[in-house]
């Protein structure tokens, strides 16, 4: 799951323009309630038998100041968000990662924290880099990786590139997504298939029936 939010008046705010804030449309309100009530109604999970659920807060206006709030926002979730206590990690139902506007210098160096970070594809291989505990998602536009948007088959290029970054991410223990990419079939497939660990969409539909294998091919 994906929430864009606005720092309006020390408030976290879910919008996707500034311009579209609401008063009431909180980062609780919108998000965390409903969470920890269906967690609640699930049995300590968001779905039974599966790795905890991944929300995205991506952060739309100045990183530092948002990350004060939202710190102190999800401590107020501490029995819904997993936590990070020095070299220890308490797990939970649900991971926060911040993306957008991320606290960089910040986050990583909070002993107590309730959010990790969404990384970019220059932070594979850094020297010195942010650890994979503190960074376990690394994100990029899809377009810096290729200019094909799923006009005919995938080219030999683009699935090695896919694969490549896939085995690189893998390889420090994070996961791989990529924003950006279109709405097609055939781009849904070249990303399943390299193992690539979230796929976007905006058409919700589309995408589950995708999923669940009624493309004609076996989930």
């Amino acid at each position: 799951m994906e929430a864009d939010v606005w720092l309006v008046n020390g408030a976290l705010l879910v919008a996707h323009a500034r311009d579209s804030v609401r008063t009431d449309r909180t980062l609780e309100a919108v998000y965390l309630e409903p969470l920890r009530a269906w967690v609640a109604a699930h049995d300590g999970s968001v779905y039974a038998g599966r790795p905890p659920l991944t929300l995205l807060v991506d952060v739309k206006s100045n990183a530092d100041s948002a990350y004060v709030v939202l710190d102190s926002v999800l401590r107020r979730y501490d029995d819904l968000f997993t936590s990070w206590h020095g070299d220890s990690v308490t797990e939970r139902p649900v991971v926060a990662v911040i993306s957008g506007e991320r606290p960089l210098v910040t986050l990583p160096a909070s002993r107590d924290r309730w959010a990790a970070l969404d990384g970019r594809l220059t932070d594979l291989g850094a020297a010195h880099g942010t650890p994979a505990a503190a960074m376990p998602l690394v994100s990029d536009d899809w377009k810096h990786v290729t200019k094909w948007r799923g006009d005919g088959p995938a080219p030999a290029s683009v699935r090695r590139t896919v694969a490549r970054l896939v085995t690189r991410t893998h390889a420090e223990g994070r996961r791989l997504r990529f924003w950006g990419t279109p709405d097609r079939v055939v781009v849904w497939r070249l990303l399943r298939d390299a193992g690539v660990d979230f796929i976007g969409a905006d058409d919700l539909n589309a995408l589950h029936d995708f999923l669940v294998g009624r493309d004609g091919r076996r989930p």
